[in-house]
């Protein structure tokens, strides 16, 4: 049992953060489906009055999935996406994104049913990890829109990607209005608040604002209050003005474009996003273009 618990561990340390994230879905799914029961003290209801007995429902509501489908497209859609995200950007400003995104996607949904009941009806809850999923995906649309991805034969720019997606979203609210029974109007709004949150997001970062970093402290505050073992040296990040990617600036300007944008990807997998200059944050946005 020891052996295989270690084995457990070591698997689970070498996931990436957003590969773990899909590892919590599924264990959470796979509970509820043995158990045959439902989390409901972790859904997110429609109504503020209720919320406020179960705050923490506007996170864990992310986690839980009751159909195998739904689950099956929401985690093959993150690891993808989180294959893209981690190659450019540091893993915990994909946590701040998947996050962020379930909670605009969780507020809209809410205040939404607040505001017009009579045209979402009446009490709903709402759950599944699409919010957060949303976000990422409009995230890298809007960062770097001209990117082209290969779709079966053909390339696509992901400006485009991220346009159908929403429009569908949009087009399933009022699908859903119109058929209650069978539509999911409310998930479609929270598709659409994690949406915006992605794309806000993209283009604060490109104008060199992160916006979640607040968010990210936060959690980090909250973290550290549990934790039991005692923290370890911080670590400095230099930024050596003069040098881009770790070359000087008379070598970095003699290498091609795919050349330039390799060292600058590199340094992002070793340091983190934040640890780029301007410089280098400039030219990986005039590269994604």
């Amino acid at each position: 049992m020891t052996t295989l618990t270690q084995d457990i561990k070591k698997k689970l340390s070498n996931l990436n953060v957003l590969e773990k994230i899909i590892a919590i879905n599924v264990v959470v799914f796979l509970l509820a489906l043995i158990l045959r029961m439902s989390f409901g003290w972790f859904e997110l209801p429609s109504d503020f009055s209720s919320f406020i007995a179960k705050p923490w429902s506007i996170f864990t509501y992310a986690f839980l999935h009751y159909d195998i489908w739904h689950i099956v497209f929401n985690m093959l859609w993150l690891y993808f996406l989180g294959r893209m995200f981690l190659n450019l950007f540091s893993p915990k400003m994909a946590l701040n994104i998947y996050f962020l995104g379930a909670i605009s996607g969780g507020l809209l949904f809410m205040l939404c049913y607040s505001l017009f009941p009579s045209v979402f009806g009446g009490h709903s809850k709402l759950l599944g990890a699409s919010a957060a999923v949303r976000a990422l995906l409009v995230f890298l649309c809007a960062y770097m829109p001209n990117q082209e991805v290969r779709f079966f034969t053909f390339n696509l720019k992901l400006w485009y990607v991220g346009a159908v997606i929403v429009v569908l979203d949009v087009v399933g609210i009022f699908s859903g209005i119109r058929e209650p029974v069978t539509g999911n109007a409310g998930g479609n709004l929270a598709h659409l608040g994690g949406a915006i949150l992605g794309y806000v997001y993209a283009k604060q970062l490109v104008k060199g604002r992160d916006i979640g970093k607040g968010f990210g402290s936060l959690i980090d505050s909250i973290v550290n209050i549990f934790k039991l073992s005692k923290k370890g040296p911080l670590k400095t990040v230099h930024k050596n003005k003069s040098k881009v990617g770790g070359y000087t600036k008379a070598d970095f300007s003699a290498f091609n474009n795919q050349k330039k944008v390799d060292v600058i990807l590199d340094k992002i997998s070793k340091s983190g996003y934040d640890s780029l200059t301007s410089e280098e944050k400039e030219f990986l946005f005039r590269a994604g273009k």
